[in-house]
């Protein structure tokens, strides 16, 4: 009896390290993603640099909505498949996370109203919650680095109230300072395994 459970528990455990092997061969495990992100925030500050913030507001929100179909076409151009396999569980736990982070940006909305560097502040803080979900999606530790970076300096640039711009050039930095550390440890383990067969 303990065997057969134990046996269903390795199973359970092969199951996902291959679903997390399917997630992070279809999408670099998820660097290029943000990466794109993190350009999202930089065009942004450039939007809050020569116009306003309450335009990078919008630019970050709008922009935000194309960051999946662009880092598609660009793992395209890659190689990349940019399909998880049918039934894969971790696909469905993306686009939930996803969902929740669209059900926090009211609360940043709000938070705009009262100051708008807050808005960013919060952003950062809700997209680095959300990257905690992708240590378990794509079985990456750096995961969890990433969205506690992002955590702590959200509180950093509130308790020191950077305004508008240090906060998305912040973001940006972070975002694309990480996504660019994984595709670089992507392409070595890619390269690794064609040399090992």
């Amino acid at each position: 009896m303990a065997d057969t459970s134990s046996n269903r528990m390795m199973d359970k455990a092969t199951t996902v390290i291959q679903s997390q092997a399917d997630m992070c061969q279809a999408y670099a495990d998820g660097s290029v993603g943000v990466i794109v992100s993190g350009m999202i925030w930089l065009a942004a500050a450039l939007i809050a640099h020569q116009y306003s913030a309450n335009q990078a507001i919008w630019m970050l929100f709008f922009g935000g909505m194309f960051i999946f179909p662009i880092s598609m076409l660009i793992g395209k151009l890659m190689g990349l498949s940019g399909k998880h396999a049918k039934g894969n569980q971790l696909g469905n736990l993306a686009m939930e996370g996803t969902i929740w982070m669209i059900m926090c940006l009211p609360l940043a909305f709000g938070l705009s109203m009262q100051q708008t560097e807050w808005f960013f502040q919060a952003m950062l803080l809700i997209i680095g919650g959300r990257y905690l979900t992708f240590s378990t999606i794509y079985g990456k530790k750096i995961y969890w680095i990433l969205g506690a970076v992002l955590g702590i300096a959200a509180y950093a640039l509130f308790v020191f109230k950077v305004q508008s711009l240090g906060s998305l050039l912040a973001g940006a930095g972070i975002e694309i300072s990480f996504g660019l550390l994984m595709l670089f440890s992507y392409r070595r383990n890619f390269k690794r395994s064609l040399v090992l067969g």
